[in-house]
């Protein structure tokens, strides 16, 4: 059973001294059979009080308030966590009986949230693409396997041009991003076909094999398989989640699994950086690493003009060609 330590760091500054940030952290791993949770510290600047409560998905989330005038907010996160290895669904012909039961429980309270598919502009070609009837001559473990390779090979993994607030629409047109990208494509995909998909939060701990998503928060998807439950799919790495995966949060998109997200009174102008460090324990050694702060892209009229910028880099490398 590996043991990761992570340092999850989140820090705000401001132009000009702000105040009455209210916040919202997601910050605290799930707790289950596959995952253990050994310690966990938050610190925060002005040391406000920090109610824990569960929302609607179970995700344990902390709320607080920073009243006084300030220029920076850090939030700082250690935890210690255990993963085990989880059991991969046995093998099952009966193709037919897995979907009919996915259509009899797709009105059940559990399942309604992660069975609506977003409305966008070029969901028809995205339609034209996933075909539900081929769909029903596999299982839909396969299904949901051969749309995550569909993302991983069709989408191109760049840093930082997008936010948190690209809609999918530009994510499809660009056909390029950042994990939480690639989850929201590969949501709406298994959605289309009736596979209850949500969207889950956390972070990659690969022991510096090269996985894309080192060093900062990792998003993928968990779908849930007839007679088995909810598997993790990881179109960013084209993989099974398994126990390099730690979970934060699951939710309908990334708005309810967000790390940090809140409001303050002051100046709109302000810097996010965030740093990410996994050290790895696997019972006989400790890589011990750096957590590196690092600009993160952030709404000023932004995430359009950096849609707009990589369409022109791409334009001007055509030219050239």
């Amino acid at each position: 059973m590996p043991r990761f330590k992570i340092h999850h760091v989140t820090k705000y500054t401001y132009e000009a001294p702000v105040r009455d940030s209210a916040n919202q952290v997601v910050l605290y791993p799930i707790r289950d059979q596959y995952q253990d949770v050994l310690r966990q510290e938050l610190a925060i600047t002005g040391e406000p009080l920090v109610e824990i409560y569960k929302d609607y998905y179970g995700n344990e989330v902390g709320s607080f308030m920073h009243a006084e005038p300030h220029l920076k907010l850090v939030i700082d996160s250690r935890v210690e966590v255990i993963t085990k290895e989880r059991p991969l669904p046995g093998e099952d012909p009966d193709t037919t009986g897995q979907w009919n039961y996915l259509q009899q429980i797709a009105h059940q309270a559990a399942f309604i949230d992660f069975l609506n598919a977003e409305q966008f502009e070029s969901l028809g070609e995205l339609q034209e693409i996933v075909n539900p009837g081929e769909c029903r001559s596999e299982t839909p473990l396969a299904c949901a396997m051969r749309f995550s390779d569909y993302v991983y090979v069709h989408f191109k993994y760049i840093k930082g041009i997008t936010s948190v607030e690209t809609t999918i629409d530009e994510v499809w047109k660009l056909k390029a991003g950042v994990c939480q990208d690639f989850a929201h494509i590969l949501l709406v995909m298994l959605r289309l076909v009736g596979i209850p998909a949500r969207y889950v939060s956390g972070y990659i701990c690969p022991n510096k094999n090269g996985m894309r998503g080192e060093g900062a928060t990792h998003a993928w998807v968990e779908a849930h398989i007839p007679a088995y439950g909810w598997i993790g799919l990881d179109p960013t790495n084209n993989c099974i989640a398994k126990d390099r995966h730690v979970r934060l949060a699951v939710g309908r998109n990334f708005s309810d699994c967000s790390p940090v997200k809140g409001t303050y009174k002051g100046t709109s102008n302000h810097q996010l950086e965030v740093g990410v460090s996994v050290s790895y324990e696997d019972g006989t050694r400790v890589e011990e690493t750096a957590t590196i702060l690092t600009p993160q892209p952030i709404r000023n009229g932004g995430h359009e003009n950096s849609y707009r910028r990589y369409m022109e880099m791409m334009q001007q490398q055509q030219q050239q060609q």
